[in-house]
């Protein structure tokens, strides 16, 4: 058989030719360069989120390590400055604020803030980020951590029910220095509030996040544990019997001219806001009563300077005293330099306890609520109103 050989020729490339195949290489080149910078710069972007304290990991784990993610950054301030107050303390104007965005599954949004914040601040807006308490009563974190777990509606179902707040606070060894930590969490889809293995997901970027700023900025304040379980805040309908409380409306008294004889509550532990609500015998709401310290105290005082500057006097400027019609503050020292803790009660919502307020009760029930959570904070007798 003969065998027919085959002769390959190679084309013979014109000058131009080459120059064509050389341009295309630097554009394969430089195409390849851009794919490699883009699939890196979400990372790159990541490490540096909310000034490098952000644990990725976590992040990725709870908004899907597959999904693509929009990350915006700003950071401001500085933390352990030597801006001073008007009362010629220590300020913080550190300001640090993220969002981490993926289309298909939600976000985690994240802010930072050092505490007490200059006194130039004060009366205009928020000092910190809030957490949501219309509805629902957060609960605290508990496992050693000073902090908050909140949503403004726990109900299985709800358009909220994939979205929740965790605060954590920073008692840091500085006399009097904080570090606020405010992470809110929306998931979308199947992901509900309602499910006890979901919950720590939403608080473990926020407690990680603490551990990593708590180093960053030199804060050295104690620690918490993981938080592996975490309990749902308190809906409007829970209510129990205000004699057997044994949370944050413990010791509270009742009234029988105000029907003050159901409670709303949370467990009382090392929570920087805690809340009571006092009502009537099928649970509807008479008297709030709120417990606030650190920052929170703060920011209460400088929105009392904000909203009722047509008032004589305000927390801000007095320890104690009435506020309008149906409303008393008291307030207590804290250890350490901490903001003093602000102690208040308002009627819950208009109606009989607005038009004939019960005075002497009121001041009975801010009382026996301020003492209860000032002494299981470590802080003083509280000074109360008078009238």
């Amino acid at each position: 058989m003969a065998l027919t050989r085959l002769t390959l020729t190679r084309p013979t490339l014109t000058r131009r030719g080459v120059r064509a195949l050389a341009a295309a290489a630097v554009a394969l080149a430089a195409l390849a360069g851009a794919i490699v910078w883009f699939a890196g710069s979400e990372d790159r972007a990541l490490d540096g989120a909310c000034d490098g304290v952000l644990p990725v990991g976590d992040v990725r784990a709870v908004l899907g390590e597959d999904a693509g993610l929009e990350v915006t950054n700003r950071t401001e301030g500085a933390f352990g400055d030597k801006a001073a107050t008007s009362g010629g303390k220590r300020a913080n104007s550190l300001s640090v604020r993220c969002r981490i965005t993926a289309e298909s599954t939600g976000h985690i949004a994240v802010t930072i803030a050092g505490s007490p914040r200059p006194r130039a601040e004060y009366g205009y807006g928020e000092l910190y980020a809030a957490v949501p308490a219309s509805h629902t009563l957060p609960v605290p974190l508990g496992n050693g951590w000073s902090g908050l777990f909140a949503t403004d509606t726990a109900r299985l179902g709800d358009a909220e029910d994939g979205t929740a707040t965790t605060a954590v606070l920073l008692d840091c060894a500085r006399r009097g220095d904080s570090l606020l930590i405010t992470v809110e969490t929306a998931l979308r889809g199947t992901t509900t509030l309602d499910d006890p293995a979901v919950r720590p997901d939403f608080v473990r970027t926020a407690t990680a996040t603490a551990e990593a700023a708590n180093d960053h900025w030199g804060c050295g304040a104690r620690l918490g544990t993981p938080v592996r379980t975490v309990g749902l805040p308190v809906n409007e309908d829970e209510y129990e019997p205000l004699l057997g409380a044994k949370g944050t409306c413990t010791a509270v008294p009742t009234a029988s001219r105000s029907a003050v004889s159901t409670a709303r509550e949370t467990a009382r532990d090392r929570a920087p806001r805690e809340s009571c609500v006092l009502g009537m015998r099928d649970g509807s709401p008479l008297y709030r009563l709120e417990a606030y310290y650190g920052p929170y105290a703060e920011d209460a005082r400088s929105q009392y300077t904000r909203d009722y500057d047509y008032e004589n006097v305000t927390p801000a400027e007095k320890p104690a005293g009435r506020l309008g019609q149906s409303a008393y503050w008291a307030g207590a020292t804290c250890p350490r330099g901490a903001e003093s803790a602000l102690y208040l009660i308002r009627a819950a919502a208009d109606g009989e306890t607005r038009r004939r307020p019960d005075l002497a009760y009121e001041r009975a029930a801010l009382a026996a609520f301020a003492a209860a959570s000032a002494e299981h904070h470590g802080c003083a007798a509280p000074s109360l109103p008078k009238d």
